[in-house]
């Protein structure tokens, strides 16, 4: 075996994985003032919530809703950076029976109020949510909803909401959650879309990260975890081909806590939380379908989630708003769909075929699209690291060593703004350490 050369320089941090939560801790320890090398396996950044260029088209691989306001735009901001994302109006609609319904005055109300008569007794228990009321943990958001209401339509909703925002179905999502991310943390009301497909996002938070004297290595897996007295002290790598050896003070992982359990060293965090990572992360699925039609298929520039489906959750028309995506002539649509089951095992050639079938249903003018891809995102490249309410902790045995990412996310967060929380929460633990002060609770 090729002993790995050592790097010359000790960084105060390396951050394995340049996902939305590696780039963002990155952000803020660098405009602390300290020095950061992001680790990254794959030829681009972004993780998850990128984009590939296919036929003229530029394609959405994972998330392409960017989150405005709070600690995704601070984060930018700390490195000079602007967000460029141009915003839909209206963000979103529902497609209901055929007919597309805009909310954003009437709320849930509205919503609801068509299909039961207990619209308003489901919009008080939002109300009670935002003052602390929560259901128990271990209720799914079908049964909470079970309580108030047979009516499939709005089952239907529901599931498909859950479903947008978690990559899960309502029988499998905690009421707890879904409450608190609806009722509690505002509900994804400002987002918008990167003109340059959300790879463009990255790749400017990536600039900003150099230009601050960051280092960000591509086509650099992490091969191992190195540790000492029950600390780590850096990490092995490939880069061009070459392993190498780079020491650090404090290391970061946006690999997943599942992930990270499997690299060789990682036995230093003890087998009972190998165990526990490997066991308890509850991985959601998705399936995601790109296509672009001649003919526009509704009108909604933002989001659409469906009523009643299969299994299709909601679809984004991103030419509406950034026609720049797809070559002149062209809508440019992605439509995401979620298995039954999305945690767990499900027949991915049957789930992905209902999906298909639920466009053809909705819309007759997409037996003619032009597909551009279909990504099934499960197993190690799922759609949630760990589902929204079965969340790992940021925090591992090793006292200089922390998770961000879509698998340590605060309870009930969803989406790129989450994993920009956990790096908020992770750089002030790092930064503690690496003051050799006090670490905050």
């Amino acid at each position: 075996m090729t002993t790995p050369a050592i790097h010359p320089v000790t960084y105060d941090a390396i951050i394995i994985g340049a996902g939305a939560g590696g780039l963002s801790a990155a952000a803020r320890l660098l405009a602390a003032g300290k020095k950061v090398l992001v680790a990254e396996s794959l030829a681009r950044v972004g993780g998850r919530a990128s984009s590939e260029q296919i036929d003229g088209f530029t394609v959405n691989i994972g998330a392409i809703a960017i989150e405005l306001g709070s600690t995704f735009e601070e984060t930018f901001s700390l490195v000079g950076v602007p967000v460029d994302v141009r915003e839909p109006n209206p963000a979103t609609v529902f497609r209901i029976d055929g007919k597309i319904i805009n909310v954003a005055k009437g709320g849930w109300g509205m919503l609801l109020g068509g299909f039961t008569k207990q619209a308003a007794k489901i919009g008080a228990k939002f109300a009670d949510a935002r003052a602390g009321d929560l259901p128990e943990a271990k209720l799914t958001t079908a049964e909470w909803l079970s309580q108030y209401t047979k009516n499939e339509t709005v089952h239907a909703i529901f599931r498909n909401l859950c479903a947008a925002i978690f990559a899960a179905n309502s029988d499998e999502l905690p009421a707890r959650a879904f409450l608190t991310y609806f009722a509690v943390k505002g509900a994804f009301k400002r987002f918008g879309f990167c003109p340059r497909g959300t790879v463009g996002l990255w790749n400017d938070l990536t600039d900003g990260i150099r230009r601050h004297g960051g280092e960000v290595w591509l086509e650099s897996p992490v091969t191992a975890l190195r540790t000492e007295g029950g600390r780590a002290v850096g990490v092995d790598l490939v880069k061009d081909g070459q392993p190498l050896r780079v020491n650090a003070r404090t290391v970061i992982s946006n690999m997943g806590p599942r992930a990270t359990v499997r690299l060789p060293g990682a036995e230093a965090f003890g087998a009972d939380y190998v165990r526990a990572m490997q066991e308890t992360s509850k991985p959601a699925a998705n399936i995601v379908i790109n296509f672009a039609t001649r003919e526009r298929l509704y009108d909604a520039p933002g989001l659409l989630t469906f009523g009643r489906t299969r299994n299709l959750c909601n679809i984004g028309e991103l030419t509406a708003t950034c026609p720049e995506l797809a070559p002149a002539g062209w809508h440019q649509y992605v439509a995401y769909a979620v298995p039954r089951p999305a945690i767990g095992d499900f027949d991915e050639k049957g789930e992905t075929e209902a999906a298909l079938q639920d466009l053809r249903d909705e819309f007759p003018g997409f037996e003619g699209a032009k597909m551009l891809s279909i990504r099934v995102m499960r197993g190690d490249w799922p759609a949630q690291r760990s589902c929204a309410g079965f969340d790992q902790p940021q925090t591992t045995p090793l006292p200089n060593v922390w998770h961000v990412g879509d698998a340590v996310k605060d309870y009930g967060d969803g989406g790129t703004q989450a994993c920009a929380d956990t790096a908020r929460t992770v750089s002030a633990l790092a930064l503690a350490e690496l003051s050799g002060a006090a670490v905050p609770a």
